[in-house]
């Protein structure tokens, strides 16, 4: 298929591992393997009652976090919101966001344009 590229996101590296950050997160990103020049795709699993160690904020793109398996909550800009299976979160720019996962972990799929986006890291806000 020239047109078409098919990956599973379980055989695409986890870079949680490459940097200290598993087994309680475990990061996905699939631009590469998927040959994408416009969108990037990332699967992001936190364990149970885990949260991601930093927020960030991007200077001009916005993002969609759609969750695909357990329940947890959200931070944006230091507002908490639940989230629960199917939920889609959008994140516009420079808003900053972090996730906490619930008793049975938190699944999400990201979803934001590829491109030369500057993001800042920030404190996760969960301590």
């Amino acid at each position: 298929m020239a047109n078409a590229t098919i990956v599973n996101l379980k055989d695409v590296e986890d870079s949680a591992v490459r940097f200290g950050l598993s087994p309680q997160l475990e990061s996905r990103f699939a631009r590469e393997a998927l040959g994408c020049e416009q969108v990037g795709l990332s699967y992001q699993r936190l364990a149970p009652d885990a949260s991601q160690p930093f927020a960030h904020r991007h200077a001009s793109h916005e993002e969609l976090y759609v969750v695909v398996g357990g329940s947890g909550r959200v931070r944006l800009d230091g507002e908490v919101s639940d989230v629960r299976r199917f939920d889609v979160v959008r994140v516009a720019p420079e808003t900053a966001r972090s996730f906490a996962a619930g008793p049975d972990g938190l699944e999400l799929l990201v979803f934001g344009p590829y491109g030369a986006d500057e993001f800042e890291t920030l404190p996760s806000g969960w301590e």
